[in-house]
């Protein structure tokens, strides 16, 4: 790497700084940290564990183990780093939206959507499928301007489903 591109990674890297500490926050312990990558650069975000964690394949092995307990749960899960693409059109667009409104639902539903699908193509599988379709399924209604309420006038004679969109 030159000077040159490892100077603008330095200024990427500070810009989207505030960028990665709201998807750190709203993330919670299911990362242990976010960073801007410099190895990604088809995807918007991709997920990686350390050198000595566990892979996904390992991680599913352990889990679908028969004399496993629930005390044992907490060390089978590696920690995993997500590191955002800068260059990535989603990306840029999260960082503007998150820095005009860090307490915008559809942001965080967009940084769970991202954490959910980078799961899915690190080969890492899905806690909760049923949360994951919900937010497909709200993004779905977002990108076709249908609002909630306008989906149970529509359909008035079926029984809303609290569960449902959580």
């Amino acid at each position: 790497m030159c000077i040159r591109d490892r100077k603008k990674f330095e200024e990427q890297k500070a810009a989207f700084e505030p960028l990665c500490k709201l998807i750190k926050e709203v993330l919670g312990d299911k990362v242990e940290k976010v960073v801007v990558g410099q190895r990604v650069s088809e995807s918007p975000c991709v997920l990686v564990t350390s050198e000595y964690g566990w892979s996904a394949n390992m991680e599913r092995i352990m889990k679908a183990q028969a004399l496993r307990d629930a005390s044992m749960s907490s060390y089978m899960v590696s920690k995993k780093t997500m590191e955002v693409n800068p260059s990535h059109p989603i990306i840029v667009e999260l960082k503007k939206k998150s820095d005009k409104d860090k307490s915008d639902k559809t942001v965080k539903d967009l940084i769970w959507l991202l954490f959910d699908t980078s799961l899915l193509t690190s080969g890492f599988s899905l806690e909760d499928p049923t949360t994951f379709a919900g937010r497909i399924n709200r993004m779905i209604k977002l990108g076709l301007s249908i609002d909630d309420d306008k989906m149970e006038e529509e359909i008035p004679n079926l029984v809303k489903d609290e569960n449902y969109n959580q």
